[in-house]
């Protein structure tokens, strides 16, 4: 009879009767509880109980009849009322006095605001920060009855009709509701905004020139300047397939139109923009969009969109982001703004324009005679002017090279070419007796490069014939390498012999001898030095106005990549053996938090590789300029110091672990190292005592960018039928490429 009533009982349960999604959410915010802690007390996620507010879906036993008490229990403390509204906040905050105007916004300086953020192609434009008239304070927000054990909360629900509630958020001032929302349209056409830390907004706009104006006046969206001589960050509005619909844009680009990267002029809803004095940058409506008024009395008015469903979200560095619920993408964008900065398009765009937020071109000067301040040079930055290469830095094509005969190709002595590593070689006999091989990677390697890098700054490089070598003059010197023997090298300051065949020269990316005159970086050259061989260079391009430039751009993305990390269990103090355990699937530990990981991984790589964006396009001919040569940032230079420093520092790893150990890579791609190994740990490759120490100079297992982590392993005989199996006209293929899988997708024909 017990099991009858058990079975009676669950179905009572499974039918619980539960009040409308708005008043769930109410209730919840009555009692100023945030959705983390009503899905920590059930046992499910955030976004779940964000659904369950919305409506999207319905709670199931057994969590169902725990939703339907906690409601109840809520519905007696704080009983519907005529007038009872909807509070949006999911945080506590006194409701003692409205806040501070909002602070006034920076203003653009030219006719659009950021073009450059809308696509590395275009022109940055510097912007100085101008006072604005202060806003009007907000009208008071209404009490209702709370508990005395819990303060009461204050609403976030701006309306299209009135200005936004009062509240007294704990920091952002004008931005108390964060950077960004993502929005979501429902059945009955209303829109929601989900934004970070479980905020939800109700959005009053019916289209889309009502939605910026919205946003810009009431939503309280935006980020902080990262500099005090920079601009804060403008709002970001995300918009789902259903709020692509609700505001008259399509779900998805057409052909034609993800080709062109943006809709066609003629479209209604870029008219209804236009009838409203609202203007599109260079880019148009595309994946991401800027809409802007140029400035008026010292003002700023622009509004970001991105839109996922038109590719806005590279899988390379949003993974399946674009397929999250709304709240999980608020969620993931909304760290990544708070962590790294608002994105303003790919991966790549933002990390380079990470750069001039952190590193302002312009600053305000002192006061002149009538007490005025001007715009002037900020010391330390690129400047405000774009800036010629040296012709051996620039790439082919360039403008600099236009007297070039139309089929010339460079060689080595003319051309610059400082790129990663791409190096493998066939295993030795002893190699492979050893039962696997273990790939090590280098954590953000090219922002381990970046961090104390002196590049040239907003002065022109200057051509000098048979210089001295100085390794503090950052630069581009032709240079004859070839002397520099790699079986004979000093190895922390002492002269050791090593096996040079076994190692890949660190003066090329793909590890073979030079044979002559070439140009190089000036970190590459310094290295020479260092292995303790003279180098005389035959010319150079110097740049003697210098300084490390991307020291606040490594720490920033440093910061954002260990906290994240962190977030996910691996922190900074473990031990070889805790490191490798915690590294252990820590993806699958909070898959929102894997995504930031790699977002920032692509942020580094892809604003080193926009400092020397090529050319594209089917109109571009060589000889012609391209749209990026116009941004102070674009500098082939820096990304050539940057990436030779990358390299040398692998090499100093590798050489390092050689000479203290006999052990020798087999491959190198980039930031990947692979090793032959009696066992499948990178334990078994690096040699650390029962301190925790491992050989000085050499490979760390650790989380830091420049320490290096498990990337996979594969057995030897795995690596011979690779080597047998892509064997082509003598080339050896790189096991490296394939190491972390062991699945060979394509031929490796080592581009």
């Amino acid at each position: 009879m017990s099991e009858l009533f058990d079975a009676v009982d669950a179905l009572v349960a499974s039918r619980s009767p539960l009040p409308p999604p708005t008043e769930r959410r109410r209730l919840r915010q009555a009692h100023a509880l945030t959705l983390d802690e009503v899905a920590a007390a059930l046992g499910v996620r955030r976004a779940t109980v964000g659904d369950w507010e919305t409506g999207k879906t319905e709670p199931r036993p057994p969590q169902r009849e725990a939703y339907a008490r906690l409601l109840k229990q809520l519905a007696q403390l704080y009983p519907a009322t005529e007038g009872t509204g909807a509070p949006r906040e999911d945080t506590a905050a006194p409701q003692t006095a409205p806040p501070a105007p909002p602070k006034a916004l920076a203003s653009p300086s030219g006719p659009e605001p950021d073009a450059a953020a809308s696509s590395a192609s275009d022109t940055t434009a510097p912007a100085t920060p101008a006072p604005a008239p202060a806003a009007p304070p907000a009208p008071a927000a209404t009490s209702r009855p709370a508990p005395a054990s819990r303060p009461t909360t204050a609403s976030r629900r701006p309306s299209a009709k009135k200005a936004a509630p009062a509240h007294s958020p704990a920091a952002g001032g004008a931005y108390a509701h964060g950077p960004l929302l993502v929005l979501d349209a429902h059945a009955d056409r209303n829109v929601t905004g989900y934004g970070a830390g479980g905020l939800i907004l109700d959005v009053p706009a019916k289209s889309l020139p009502s939605l910026v104006e919205w946003t810009l006046a009431e939503a309280q969206l935006g980020a902080e300047r990262l500099h005090g001589s920079g601009k804060d960050a403008d709002p970001l509005l995300v918009l789902t397939e259903a709020a692509c619909e609700r505001y008259g844009l399509p779900a998805a680009l057409s052909h034609e139109e993800r080709l062109a990267g943006r809709l066609p002029e003629g479209h209604k809803v870029i008219k209804q923009l236009e009838r409203a004095e609202w203007k599109l940058t260079r880019r148009g409506l595309g994946p991401w969009a800027r809409i802007y008024r140029p400035a008026h009395g010292g003002r700023r008015q622009c509004v970001q969109l991105c839109i996922p469903s038109w590719h806005a979200l590279d899988d390379r560095a949003w993974g399946h982001a674009a397929q999250l619920d709304p709240a999980e993408l608020a969620r993931v964008l909304g760290l990544y703004a708070t962590r790294v900065m608002t994105p303003v398009g790919s991966a790549a765009v933002t990390g380079l324009q990470l750069m001039t937020a952190l590193n302002p071109p312009t600053r305000a000067s002192e006061p002149d005679a009538d007490g005025r301040r001007h715009s002037e040079h900020r010391p330390g930055s690129l400047g405000t002017e774009p800036m010629d290469p040296a012709p051996c830095e620039a790439p082919d094509g360039h403008p600099v090279l236009a007297d070039l005969p139309r089929f010339h190709v460079r060689g080595p002595d003319e051309k610059l070419f400082e790129e990663a590593y791409d190096w493998a070689r066939d295993l030795t006999d002893a190699e492979c007796m050893k039962r696997y091989l273990v790939g090590l990677d280098v954590n953000l390697a090219f922002a381990a490069g970046a961090n104390g890098a002196v590049v040239g700054l907003a002065s022109p490089p200057v051509h000098v014939t048979e210089p001295a070598f100085d390794a503090a003059l950052p630069g581009s010197w032709l240079v004859d390498l070839s002397h520099v023997d790699p079986s004979r090298v000093k190895v922390g300051k002492q002269w050791r012999d090593l096996d040079g065949d076994l190692l890949p020269s660190p003066f090329t990316p793909t590890g073979r001898r030079p044979e002559g005159p070439a140009w190089y970086a000036t970190p590459t050259v310094a290295y020479a030095v260092e292995l303790g061989y003279e180098v005389a260079p035959v010319e150079a391009w110097v740049r003697r106005e210098s300084g490390r430039f991307l020291d606040g751009w490594y720490k920033r993305l440093r910061d954002a990549y260990v906290t994240t990390m962190s977030d996910l269990g691996v922190g900074e103090k473990l031990s070889p053996a805790e490191f490798l355990e915690a590294m252990d699937g820590y993806k699958s530990r909070d898959p929102e938090l894997g995504i930031v990981v790699d977002a920032v991984k692509m942020t580094v790589k892809g604003g080193i590789g926009k400092l020397r964006e090529k050319a594209r396009g089917g109109g571009w001919k060589p000889g012609q300029p391209w749209p990026a040569l116009a941004r102070p940032t674009w500098r082939p230079d820096i990304r050539a110091a940057v990436i030779s420093r990358a390299r040398i520092n692998m090499h100093r790893k590798m050489l390092h672990l050689a000479a203290a150990t006999g052990q020798y890579p087999v491959a190198v791609l980039s930031d990947c190292a692979v090793y032959a190994a009696d066992g499948p740990s990178p334990l078994d490759v690096l040699p650390y005592d029962t301190d925790g120490k491992t050989v000085p100079g050499s490979f760390r297992l650790g989380v830091s960018p420049g320490m290096v982590k498990h990337e996979g392993t594969q057995s030897v005989l795995w690596g011979a039928d690779v080597l047998e199996q892509l064997a082509n006209d003598g080339h050896v293929a790189n096991l490296a490429r394939y190491i972390k899988t062991g699945e060979v997708t394509t031929k490796d024909t080592g581009e």
